[in-house]
């Protein structure tokens, strides 16, 4: 390995790629426009819902019990007050018991009690507030319902600890800081093959090995480099940092990895796009699950990219054991060498 060959092709690499104006822009551009997304985005999640009741009266122990749950109450003077109040999204949902409620269900009657929601609510949510709304009537009138109830969470309970919008978007943020780098790198290897700069390279002391070398480098480190200020900026570690930064530098190399399929996929830069643009999208798909939890099945993990992903969500928002943290990167430095490895076949037949 010839270190000054090595050097040369970096330095010869970085500075192409600083003069394409178009790479350089969404790079530098992007990464500052991702750095101030970031900071615009809600730093807190407010987790008190607010319920709105018309009623001459409200039981203080019924009061106490709402405030338990992070629900706070909205007195209503009138139900067309109280209407507007859901209208307006100042109530999640809105009750109004008629004046005589008390005296009617305490005589076994059935009182009409006018329930209000927003359209948006999802149908579920509106059968947990029927539900509520049920056991506030007994509460009120002393006939709690002879039920006992057994509360189980279904996988995570994040009530108290919800992660802010704008640390659940850091991955997907990251993840487009790194691949993005794979198009500049794409572009650069595809435009100096079809020019033949590559195969004049050839014919001085540089060798091939020494070739894919210092494009590796110029990759990863372009990748990694703007990956770790994000990370800085954002004090993303904070936690951790060791395996972040292990998860990071697996992830440039997985980005250059797939800047070598695409250089050998595509002859010019509308080429590179259209095949770069969709890599992104599914290689993005794992961070849009951790943004809308639920919308993506386990499918997602034949998606290189979810070890990736997952590590840094976990590691950044909620602490990632040793051992699954071992796991994930093991997984990833595994496709690593892989992409890595066809990439460089692919592009050496087209090289040919």
């Amino acid at each position: 390995m010839n270190r000054q060959t090595i050097q040369a092709v970096v330095k010869k690499d970085l500075t192409l790629f600083l003069r394409n104006r178009f790479f350089a822009f969404i790079t530098i551009g992007g990464l500052i426009a991702y750095i101030i997304i970031y900071f615009l985005l809600p730093s807190e999640v407010n987790e008190t819902y607010r319920i709105g009741f018309y009623v001459s009266e409200l039981p203080t122990e019924i009061t106490e019990v709402l405030e338990n749950e992070s629900l706070e109450v909205y007195y209503a003077e009138s139900e067309k007050e109280l209407k507007k109040a859901v209208l307006d999204a100042e109530v999640t949902a809105g009750f109004a018991f008629p004046e005589n409620f008390v005296e009617v269900i305490s005589g076994g009657g059935t009182p009409n009690v006018q329930a209000y929601f927003p359209a948006d609510l999802p149908q579920e949510a509106k059968d947990i507030y029927i539900l509520l709304l049920k056991e506030l009537s007994f509460m009120m009138v002393g006939q709690p319902l002879n039920i006992e109830f057994n509360e189980e969470i279904l996988g995570s309970d994040m009530v108290g600890q919800q992660i802010p919008l704008r640390d659940r978007m850091l991955p997907l943020i990251a993840v487009f800081v790194l691949l993005i780098e794979t198009m500049g790198l794409a572009n650069l290897l595809s435009s100096e093959i079809e020019t033949h700069t590559i195969q004049a390279l050839l014919v001085t002391p540089l060798n091939v090995r020494n070739l894919f070398i210092g494009k590796g480098i110029t990759g990863v480190g372009m990748a990694f480099t703007q990956a770790l200020l994000l990370v800085v900026i954002t004090r993303g570690l904070t936690n951790q940092p060791i395996i972040i930064l292990v998860a990071l530098f697996l992830g440039a190399l997985l980005a250059t990895g797939i800047g070598f399929l695409l250089a050998s996929s595509g002859r010019d830069l509308m080429g590179i796009l259209a095949w770069g643009v969709l890599a992104i999208l599914v290689l993005s798909m794992p961070a849009f699950g951790i943004i809308f939890p639920g919308s993506i099945s386990t499918w997602v993990k034949l998606i290189p990219s979810y070890y990736l992903v997952d590590t840094i969500n976990r590691a950044i928002n909620y602490g990632i054991s040793n051992q699954l943290a071992l796991t994930n990167l093991a997984i990833l430095l595994v496709i690593d060498i892989l992409l890595l490895w066809l990439g460089v076949i692919a592009l050496r037949r087209k090289m040919a």
